[in-house]
């Protein structure tokens, strides 16, 4: 499978990316855990069916240490024991705020209460340009047909 367009070898293409880019490397640096983060991208790139950044995502939580049986039970969090009532609040949020669409306003008022008992203002704020930014990444593959398989864990740095 052939992508339809390259968007890191476009040079408009990428011009955009790198300010998404350095968007998300920015929220790395916050007080959410990685693994929330990556479990959060795992679940909006399922939804989104964005192959690429579903290698990307597991390959780079497997290397930073996240568990098979973790990665494995993302789709089915909500019947799976191995997450934290943080990290579940955290897969509740990506959930809605991925499936805008599904649903009139949004993310819902329980779901945003709930992750606000886990998380702080700062915190959340990064929940959420995090989920907007993997929401955005998943869109510009899943139309560019980005093939999946062949990440290498930290090949974008």
């Amino acid at each position: 499978m052939d992508a339809r367009l390259n968007m890191y070898t476009s040079p408009t293409a990428l011009k955009a990316w790198k300010h998404i880019i350095a968007a998300g490397k920015l929220l790395e640096d916050g007080t959410v855990p990685t693994s929330t983060l990556e479990l959060m991208k795992i679940r909006a790139s399922q939804i989104n069916g964005c192959g690429y950044c579903l290698d990307m995502r597991t390959k780079d939580a497997t290397a930073a240490g996240e568990t098979p049986i973790r990665l494995h039970l993302v789709a089915a969090w909500r019947e799976a024991t191995v997450y934290t009532d943080a990290e579940r609040a955290a897969l509740a949020l990506a959930e809605q705020g991925t499936r805008l669409a599904d649903a009139a306003g949004g993310v819902s008022d329980e779901v945003w209460a709930e992750a606000a008992k886990h998380y702080d203002e700062n915190q959340l704020a990064v929940l959420v340009s995090a989920l907007a930014v993997i929401n955005a990444f998943n869109r510009g593959n899943v139309i560019a047909q980005l093939p999946a398989g062949d990440y290498q864990p930290g090949q974008h740095g």
